[in-house]
């Protein structure tokens, strides 16, 4: 175990705590200090998708019906979720995080993380835990005295991030070679990030019991008998504090789904609500630069069943109405007369976008300047100022929901704020 990373931390992880339910006492004072939780659109059985800590301290997480958070809280408050409010929190962390390094990288809408290497003019002499309080204490300043986040800092995202967590709420603590050992020592092993979602039962099959353990292993191990591939390799450097987790994770699918507000079979209501969902896949096809040449359309029937339909073409799409006409396709071949709940749209098999090459065809040339001229438009004025007409109706039906942990919508955003 010589080879413990020892390098000084230069990478800060940040957590926003409790980030809706927080941003909710912020704006609401009377909320502060109070149980509640915030959902996406409350029902007699909602589930909460983000606790505050007061809620959390009773057992009341998320996942948690709100009968349930009822039961064991009669006072519990439930509110649904504000996306322009929480807009404006995650733009200012953002700025925030982005004045002390170019090199940041959202996690979640919640999480993010700042690497300082090569940042020595912006620390002009000062340790990574003396730049955290002065984050800390921007934050309360410049987004709101209610809002508290943990600071981790460490020689790798994975440490940084256990960091992160070591003393919540309002922590900062760094994890380096010098308290590394004790940090894991008072560790159970699923504590640690990424193994309990499957690692677990893998690593005690091979009588690895607790994270000193775990350290303890040879890379031989791990890589031929535990893991049997590369990962073992990724968490014997990873435990020790070299970085093995910066990569760019490669762009599978991008898309929209809406639980349906009046079950119906109805045509008239479900179509303008699918030509909605597919203009919001179509921005953000374009705001991540890419082109597609696959689409799926899934719906949940009240009878319990589902449908599905995916299709490959030959050539690539990325304006809204191609995304409709395609999707509008396979939608109009769901079983007749079945009451749908939930729509779902999305699309795959995506390439980098070719929009700055010139295109041989004079129609598909106009409809992507077309199309780039109504971006840059709903830049300016505000999205949706411009949109199909068939999406008319279903702008109105449909509101925009919180995407929990996920940070595409927000920078979305964030690009036109």
């Amino acid at each position: 175990m010589d080879d413990i990373n020892k390098e000084e931390p230069m990478v800060m992880h940040i957590d926003l705590n409790s980030a809706f339910a927080t941003t909710e006492q912020q704006a609401h004072p009377s909320l502060r200090g109070k149980p509640m939780g915030v959902t996406n659109r409350l029902s007699k059985e909602c589930c909460v998708i983000a606790a505050s800590y007061e809620a959390k301290a009773l057992g009341i997480k998320v996942g948690t019906r709100l009968s349930e958070a009822r039961a064991i809280c009669p006072d519990f408050i439930m509110l649904e979720t504000d996306a322009p409010k929480y807009h404006v929190v995650y733009q200012k962390l953002v700025t925030i995080m982005r004045s002390y390094s170019p090199k940041v990288e959202m996690k979640s809408i919640d999480e993010g993380i700042i690497d300082f290497h090569g940042m020595g003019p912006v620390l002009n002499g000062r340790t990574l835990t003396e730049i955290g309080y002065e984050i800390k204490q921007r934050v309360k300043d410049e987004i709101g005295d209610w809002m508290r986040i943990n600071i981790g800092i460490g020689t790798n995202r994975f440490l940084a991030k256990e960091a992160a967590g070591w003393h919540k709420p309002d922590g900062l603590d760094v994890i380096d070679y010098r308290n590394l050992k004790a940090y894991y020592k008072d560790r159970k092993l699923t504590d640690l990030s990424g193994i309990a979602d499957g690692y677990g039962a893998r690593l005690n099959s091979y009588n690895i019991f607790s994270p000193m353990q775990f350290l303890a292993a040879k890379e031989y191990t791990l890589k031929k008998q535990v893991f049997r591939s590369i990962v073992g390799t990724y968490w014997y450097r990873r435990l020790r504090g070299w970085e093995v987790d910066e990569y760019d994770t490669k762009l599978g699918m991008v898309g929209r789904q809406w639980v349906v507000a009046s079950p119906t079979h109805k045509s008239d209501y479900l179509l303008p609500c699918l030509a909605f969902l597919c203009e919001t896949a179509g921005v953000k096809l374009r705001f991540r630069n890419v082109e597609a040449r696959g689409i799926c359309v899934w719906a949940t029937l009240q009878n319990g069943e589902l449908f599905r339909l995916k299709r490959i073409y030959k050539s690539t799409f990325f304006t809204n109405q191609e995304v409709y006409r395609r999707a509008m396709e396979l939608f109009n071949k769901r079983p007749s007369g079945a009451v749908v709940t939930t729509i779902g749209v999305y699309c795959y098999s995506l390439e980098s976008s070719k929009e700055s090459q010139l295109s041989m065809f004079e129609d598909i040339a106009k409809m992507g300047d077309l199309t780039k001229a109504m971006d840059e438009i709903n830049e300016f004025y505000g999205k949706m100022t411009l949109h199909m007409a068939t999406t008319l109706e279903g702008k109105k039906i449909i509101k925009q929901k919180i995407p929990f942990g996920g940070t595409e919508y927000f920078d979305l955003l964030l690009k036109s704020a």
